[in-house]
């Protein structure tokens, strides 16, 4: 049978290429989400088929060229969990094609068999994360908390989601049956339970759409009775007083809460020993950690030219996605994942404390193993670092076209980072340098790269051989190890056979030094809301960084702009952001608002200059800040963050003194950087991404307009 066949529409802008933007998408309900071996095992099977560098399925499809990104999605959320099957940057007319290829793929899968070795990848990479348990900061009891929701909201057993063993060691049986092989019959290959979606791109479909509303709106208004009009009149001044006025003080006493008595004055100390190994220093953080080793290697990059620094973030997003000399990227991927918990490649770079004009860019390779693996790890990262092959032309431009794709998704979810990274590079030479190696300049950059990719490739791979000779040095390396400290032992054997492998020459370093512009730009998207960031660097007005305005950014973000941005101006949320570089920014995230939104942050000082609030009112502000201090590190986060201020100079001394400052702040201070704030808007840097049509009736604020997407 046929599944059911969905067309929808989304808008791009009106310039815009229609060309290979089509979204096409298989998907399948899969039984129920109180299951709990059949969720977990199907999200193996999502990392079997479309997410693994060996997945056969993704691997077809891409090799079809019916897209230029293929990835796959299960959300067990829902009462009936859904499994999909996504190709991006793809032609409607191609669908038949895609559902053909798609299920003559999952035949060939079905009689031949996955590979045993991705099955027990699969198997071991989510088992691990299971026992490692690391939630980011996010607590692990909330984390847990929400699995529970799963079966408990439909009536299921609330805690079989967290009782994993008994499913696992079912699930573990693939590894000698055709486990997998079932679940593909039943659930993929003959499941009436699906459709197909089509998602195409539509000119002009977001004024379109608009166009319908003032119509629809002015007709019901015609509808109205004069008592009617004067009614609504009525309700929405009633609604904006009520928005507007305060909570009394009555009802603020209600609400339980902390006193400062209660909060720690001490600032949680991090564990770092500075040790060394083989002439090079290691940054060792004793802390337990289930048996875990987590390491970090920071490589200097200054050591590549600045013409050639928007090739870094390609070179770490290539390494361990390729094939090396010993094994063939899939075979790579299997390799990593049965025997680590993953290793990893990020182009990153750390601010100095007290000049954002100093900085300090590092290619990071982050790896996580038990202890009795570490052997395997360093191995692994040795055969990467050492022997990555540049010659298979076609894996190189999925991976760059996946990587451009990821980007589009990136911009249209967060353009508030975009906007604001763009913001800080018209004032800061750390933020031009990260919005050319992470912002919209790497995007425009990828985007040309991908699209002239056959008379680009041979320098492409020239320039990715000189600066993976020139970055994977033990000259300027630095090392970071987080694990029990009777492990030590285990890692600096295995760390001292890793450095006999890896090259040793003498460094020329290289000064950036970016030319610096107030752009003031709108970036049009045909998105229907917008992100408006504004700004500028405090340091360059003569003022240094203390805790107080972390205190103030809490305020700003839960009184001032919650009210003024978010509940009357109907954005989706508001950003307040004082950072230790001296880097400042207002932000709102999915806005229908543009000039309104500047004109609030303009006039967040004079709100400011007026505060006054009682005792309690202030501690609460204080502990709320206090709460952001203090958010929940897992071992692997503490390694990291322990290490970033050793890199970027930031002491335990700073770290207690920022507490203290943050504990003592009074109203007076808040105040104090209500006129720092507003010697900082009237630089008037500011960059807005969002709706092109709306940008565009706004013209004259802006120095440039960029269209975001080709």
């Amino acid at each position: 049978d046929k599944p059911d066949e969905i067309e929808k529409y989304y808008p791009i802008s009106a310039d815009e290429d229609e060309k290979e933007k089509t979204y096409l998408s298989m998907n399948f309900v899969t039984g129920e989400s109180n299951n709990l071996e059949l969720s977990m095992a199907m999200g193996m099977l999502d990392y079997i088929l479309m997410e693994s560098p060996a997945a056969p399925l993704k691997k077809a499809l891409l090799e079809s060229r019916l897209g230029k990104d293929v990835f796959g999605s299960y959300n067990n959320h829902l009462r009936q969990p859904f499994f999909s099957i996504i190709v991006k940057n793809s032609e409607s007319e191609r669908k038949t094609e895609f559902s053909e290829l798609l299920y003559s793929t999952l035949e060939k899968i079905m009689k031949n068999g996955i590979d045993k070795k991705l099955i027990e990848a699969a198997i071991n990479i989510i088992e691990f994360h299971l026992r490692e348990a690391d939630f980011g900061s996010y607590p692990k009891g909330l984390v847990y908390c929400m699995e529970v929701m799963n079966s408990w909201n439909y009536n299921g057993n609330p805690i079989q989601a967290l009782e994993y063993e008994t499913s696992l060691k079912k699930i573990k049986s693939a590894l000698t049956t055709n486990y997998f092989e079932k679940l593909i019959d039943k659930y993929l290959m003959n499941n009436a339970h699906r459709n197909l979606l089509v998602l195409s791109p539509e000119k002009n479909l977001a004024e379109k759409k608009a166009e319908m509303i003032r119509r629809k709106m002015a007709s019901l208004k015609h509808g109205l009775s004069e008592n009617d009009v004067e009614k609504m009149i009525s309700d929405t001044e009633s609604l904006k007083r009520k928005q507007s006025t305060p909570d009394s003080p009555e009802d603020l006493a209600k609400i339980p809460s902390l006193s400062l008595d209660d909060i720690q004055r001490e600032a949680e100390i991090l564990p770092m020993e500075e040790k060394t190994e083989s002439g090079l220093t290691v940054l060792s953080h004793d802390i337990f950690t289930s048996g875990i080793s987590y390491v970090n290697l920071y490589f200097d990059t200054t050591v590549i030219p600045k013409e050639k620094i928007q090739y870094l973030p390609i070179l770490a997003r290539l390494m361990g996605e390729i094939s090396t000399e010993k094994y063939h990227y899939s075979n790579l991927s299997n390799e990593i994942n049965i025997h680590t918990g993953g290793i990893g490649f990020a182009n990153s770079n750390y601010v100095e404390d007290s000049d954002d004009s100093t900085y300090y860019p590092k290619m990071v390779v982050k790896g996580k193993a038990l202890s009795k693996k570490l052997p395997k790890l360093f191995e692994l990262m040795k055969e990467i670092i050492n022997h990555t092959k540049f010659d298979d032309k076609n894996r190189i431009r999925e991976v760059i076209q996946e990587s451009k794709s990821r980007m589009e998704m990136s911009i249209s979810e967060a353009g508030h980072s975009v906007a604001s990274s763009r913001l800080f590079s018209y004032f800061s030479q750390a933020g031009k340098y990260n919005e050319i190696t992470t912002g919209l300049s790497y995007y425009k950059f990828i985007s040309d790269l991908e699209r002239n990719f056959d008379e680009r490739y041979p320098v492409l791979v020239k320039i990715l051989k000189e600066i993976t000779a020139q970055i994977f040095n033990k000259n300027n390396l630095l090392v970071s190890v987080t694990q029990f400290k009777d492990d030590y032992s285990a890692f600096a054997d295995s760390f001292s056979t890793f450095l006999e492998g890896l090259r040793s020459a003498s460094m020329v370093t290289h000064d950036y030094q970016f030319e610096l512009s107030t752009k003031n730009e709108g970036l049009l998207t045909p998105a229907n809301v917008q992100y408006v960031a504004k700004g500028f660097n405090f340091k360059h007005l003569g003022h240094k960084y203390t805790g107080s305005m972390a205190v103030f950014s809490g305020i700003a973000r839960l009184d001032y702009m919650w009210n003024r941005i978010r509940v009357q101006g109907g954005a989706y949320g508001a950003f307040a952001v004082f950072g230790r570089s001296g880097n400042v920014y207002l932000g709102t995230y999915r806005d229908p608002n543009l000039r309104e939104s500047l004109d609030a942050f303009d006039q967040m000082a004079d709100y400011y200059r007026q505060f006054d609030p009682e005792e309690k009112e202030m501690s609460k502000y204080i502990i709320g800040t206090i709460s952001q201090l203090d958010s929940p590190l897992t071992p692997s986060m503490k390694g990291s963050i322990a290490a970033s201020r050793y890199i970027s100079h930031i002491s335990q001394e700073d770290i207690q003194k920022n507490r203290d400052e943050v504990l003592n702040t009074s109203s007076g201070q808040i105040r104090d950087i209500a006129e720092i704030l507003d010697a900082m808007m009237h630089k008037d840097r500011y960059c807005v991404l969002g709706n092109e049509n709306r940008i565009k009736e706004e013209s004259e604020l802006f120095g440039e307009l960029v269209k975001v997407f080709e």
